[in-house]
């Protein structure tokens, strides 16, 4: 593997192993030289600090604050490493990859999911932390 200073982060799916069941990717390699950048969980709240009841709204708050910090950095979607999400209740796949590929588009990050009883505060339903990685 190169490493050449405007080398981009890889993204896999090895043959070897089955294929993922949703949008992430199995594999993905940071290049030499590149700034790692880490994010505090985020969660979907408001520009006034207000929680939404539903899972959904948090999940369109949550991806529009990541993607503000994305900017805020001098990064883009393209940039993320990896993606670890909680949840306290089901998702609703349909809207949260409609959301996902919005942000994400076909670049896919590797991806955990869990299912948590609680997070940090109780109105919580999801929070999303990313890792990201640029030269």
């Amino acid at each position: 593997m190169s490493t050449e200073k405007n080398q981009k982060v890889v993204r896999l799916n090895p043959e070897c192993v089955p294929a993922p069941v949703g949008n992430y990717s199995h594999v993905t390699i940071i290049p030499r030289n590149c700034d790692l950048y880490t994010f505090s969980g985020q969660i979907g709240i408001d520009s006034n600090g207000d929680i939404p009841n539903s899972i959904n709204e948090q999940v369109t708050y949550t991806f529009a604050n990541i993607e503000k910090l994305l900017r805020n950095q001098g990064l883009s979607p393209d940039d993320v490493i990896k993606v670890n999400i909680w949840a306290t209740e089901e998702i609703d796949w349909s809207y949260m990859d409609a959301e996902w590929e919005k942000l994400f588009g076909k670049l896919y990050p590797s991806m955990t999911i869990a299912y948590v009883t609680a997070l940090g505060l109780p109105e919580l339903k999801i929070e999303i932390e990313i890792w990201a990685a640029k030269n």
